[in-house]
């Protein structure tokens, strides 16, 4: 197995004891479409090797996450040592050190976060539907909230990162996705430029999940700017993107408090 690369500058400035990771496609046993260190073992792999991969991404990070499986909802499960792998949840956060809230992607916006003292994490998985939500309560609002209830700080004091997801010049989508944005916040009509057609537009997933953090009174994000180095589909050596290869693997980013579970 080759060696797992290191990944994108994690420019968030966490509280002492807490660690990050995200991780690129370089290394890994996979081969095909999933060539290089495919961690999700829902899109076709062979399993033995999405073991191999999630057994080196765990030594690599020296604690062990949990992968969710993700159905682009907005349930927040809270980790314990008994979670286990494939509960379904785009959402977690945890106060155990060792256990790293992680999110699997391959074009959606991975959003890591941290409390103020140190004491929680979280992570939150961000396509359009988990983010958007019902009557804007989406994976945002929900991992805030949680934090808020958790911690004894203002909620400004949040650290948030948002990883590598599919760029504004890439994620071309319907009406129906503007105006799950627009009708909660006009603002939002911001984030969207004409698509090359009738009817389509260009998202811009990070300043969505931006706008959405900022109106909860979260000040410190860090991480995707929308510049094509942080998309998912225009780099191609380091992500993998279903948007650009329908047949993909997953990377993922994680967090955590340092420890041993």
């Amino acid at each position: 197995m080759g060696p797992i690369s290191e990944p994108l500058m994690l420019d968030g400035q966490w509280p002492a004891g807490v660690q990050s990771f995200c991780s690129v496609r370089q290394g890994g046993v996979s081969k095909g479409p999933y060539e290089g260190l495919n961690l999700g073992n829902h899109v076709g792999d062979d399993p033995a090797a999405v073991s191999a991969n999630r057994a080196a991404y765990r030594e690599h990070i020296g604690a062990k996450p949990v992968f969710m499986n993700q159905v682009h909802g907005w349930r927040l499960i809270e980790l314990t040592h008994h979670t286990p792998d494939g509960i379904a949840a785009d959402v977690c956060l945890t106060q155990l050190p060792g256990l790293a809230c992680t999110i699997m992607v391959a074009d959606c916006l991975p959003v890591l976060l941290a409390e103020p003292s140190g004491q929680w994490v979280a992570a939150a998985h961000a396509g359009w539907r988990g983010l958007a939500g019902e009557m804007g309560l989406g994976v945002i609002e929900v991992a805030v909230n949680a934090m808020r209830e958790r911690m004894n700080a203002d909620v400004s004091q949040i650290q948030v990162w948002l990883g590598p997801c599919i760029g504004p010049q890439a994620f071309e989508v319907g009406h129906e996705v503007r105006q799950a944005f627009c009708a909660v916040d006009a603002q939002a009509s911001l984030c969207f430029e004409p698509g090359p057609s009738k009817g389509k537009w260009w998202a811009d997933l990070p300043a969505l999940a931006r706008m959405r953090l900022q109106a909860l009174g979260v000040t410190h994000i860090s991480g995707n700017d929308g510049t094509a180095a942080w998309c998912t589909v225009a780099q191609r050596d380091l992500f993998f993107s279903h948007r650009r290869d329908r047949i993909s693997g997953r990377f993922a980013a994680s967090i955590w408090r340092q420890g041993v579970v």
